[in-house]
């Protein structure tokens, strides 16, 4: 079994790829630090599994996820990351992940995941599998909009700004004042604890937002 590992941390990075190393006939092929070089690393490396963080700088775990998958169908991702959050995980899951677990998994839990995936099945951590459970239980009506703690105009407009639109692009797509949107945005801004618009983007992108047609 060969598996990329892709973190941005180098010290996490590196003590995952020695854990990984020690499992039976498991072998680390490449490392990457961020999404952009995951992509290359898979396109050229064909791994088949990578052990994919999400809250990355540049391009980030879903949208890295969601090109290799596309890219590349044979390749299995399998998420490891510190977010645990309703959005990133469905996001995680539109994008093509196989599975998703949650950093300081025992050894034996990434070993085992790593096998299911491998073999075409879908694994969660635990508890992520009871939450995704009863989502498929109440026919998708638990989950929630991603960043439920932002008003509707706030969230769309955190969409556009993961589009890479201005503020002022964004009060002549949405009709509104330019001091309107700097507010708007400075709201979002304050309820994700964010410092920057870059932070904003990789937040509102890891939960599946700033994608498909405007």
């Amino acid at each position: 079994m060969r598996v990329l590992v892709v973190d941005d941390h180098p010290l996490f990075r590196e003590g995952l790829t020695i854990a990984i190393e020690t499992m039976p006939d498991v072998e680390v092929v490449g490392e990457a630090g961020d999404g952009e070089a995951a992509v290359e690393a898979a396109g050229r490396l064909a791994p088949d599994i990578v052990v994919m963080d999400l809250h990355m700088p540049g391009t980030n775990g879903i949208d890295a996820t969601r090109r290799i998958v596309a890219e590349h169908p044979g390749i299995a991702v399998l998420v490891l990351t510190m977010l645990d959050g309703d959005d990133s995980v469905f996001a995680a899951m539109r994008a093509g992940a196989r599975g998703y677990l949650l950093k300081g998994a025992e050894r034996q839990e990434i070993a085992r995941s790593l096998r299911a995936v491998a073999a075409g099945e879908v694994v969660f951590s635990a508890a992520i599998a009871s939450r995704v459970l009863a989502w498929f239980a109440t026919g998708g009506r638990s989950a929630l909009a991603p960043f439920p703690e932002l008003t509707d105009r706030e969230r769309e407009i955190l969409d556009l700004v993961a589009r890479g639109l201005t503020n002022p692009a964004i009060a002549r797509r949405l009709f509104l004042s330019d001091k309107t949107v700097r507010n708007h945005v400075s709201n979002v801004f304050a309820k994700l604890q964010v410092a920057d618009r870059a932070e904003a983007v990789a937040r509102a992108r890891d939960a599946g937002l700033g994608t498909g047609p405007l």
